[in-house]
């Protein structure tokens, strides 16, 4: 985490930020469109470089420097298959009829950083696996409902936590949401879920925040470990996971999502 100070943004800087936004969600839509039995993950990852290479974006994951000692991360994005928590690395790996892929994009244009994410079947997917992505698409969307200023952070995760564990799933705990900027990794730390610990860094809503909402939701234990590779998460018992996530700023009323794909709005001086 870069920092825990929590800055509040202007129209302009959330108007900036959409503009991202509709980058990213135009990439993820068409490597969402290529997933397709058959299809590498390192294919699907030349095609986010090259669309960001069109947009003159520039991918957060590309060349970052706690990959391995001496050396950056491989790819434009994260792209996470069936057990793959998060992190995953783009390579020669086929998708295969049945599978789960998480298309994880991060990017930066003019300055200005989004974060977003979609788990996709490849296929036709067991229903409990197709639970598993409704379930957590629906606690980001209970999540992206429930907040607006004067909330505590921790009633939303509250409810996120428990819409998760009463279908029988259970949420990943060693990684969480953040706030987001002018960098990726912004104050404060966003869980999707509540302990005592996480009490104790509560915060509250307030318009002008601008934070990434992430649940990442595994079908059995919650424990996950790391690969070799010092990057990829795998949960322990190998049961897929699913991650969605959205970019999203805090108003008067409730949420504006800046990764949904809407058009940026004209985009007022800087300092408004």
């Amino acid at each position: 985490m870069a920092s825990e100070r929590i800055i509040i943004k202007s129209r302009y800087e959330i108007e900036m930020m959409r503009r991202a936004g509709k980058v990213a969600c135009d990439i993820l839509a068409k490597m969402r469109r290529a997933a397709v039995v058959g299809v590498t993950t390192g294919e699907l990852d030349e095609l986010c470089g090259a669309e960001l290479k069109k947009a003159n974006a520039r991918g957060l994951s590309k060349n970052y420097p706690t990959y391995r000692p001496g050396e950056g991360f491989p790819g434009y994005s994260c792209i996470s298959v069936n057990e793959v928590v998060v992190h995953g690395i783009p390579g020669p790996v086929k998708l295969m009829d049945g599978d789960i892929a998480t298309l994880d994009l991060a990017l930066t244009l003019d300055g200005f950083c989004c974060d977003t994410a979609t788990t996709v079947a490849i296929g036709t997917i067991p229903p409990k696996w197709q639970k598993l992505l409704d379930v957590t698409l629906e606690t980001l969307n209970l999540a992206l409902q429930h907040m607006r200023p004067g909330k505590r952070w921790s009633e939303i995760a509250r409810l996120m936590q428990h819409h998760v564990e009463r279908h029988g799933f259970n949420v990943v705990r060693e990684f969480v949401g953040h706030g987001i900027g002018r960098d990726m990794h912004e104050g404060p730390k966003v869980p999707n879920f509540v302990t005592a610990e996480q009490l104790r860094a509560d915060f509250t809503l307030r318009r002008g925040m601008t934070l990434a909402i992430e649940p990442m939701v595994v079908m059995g234990s919650r424990d996950v470990d790391q690969c070799p590779d010092g990057w990829t998460i795998y949960t322990k018992d190998h049961q897929p996971a699913a991650h969605f996530e959205h970019t999203v700023a805090i108003t008067e009323t409730g949420v504006d999502i800046l990764t949904d794909g809407r058009s940026p709005m004209p985009v007022p001086e800087a300092g408004s």
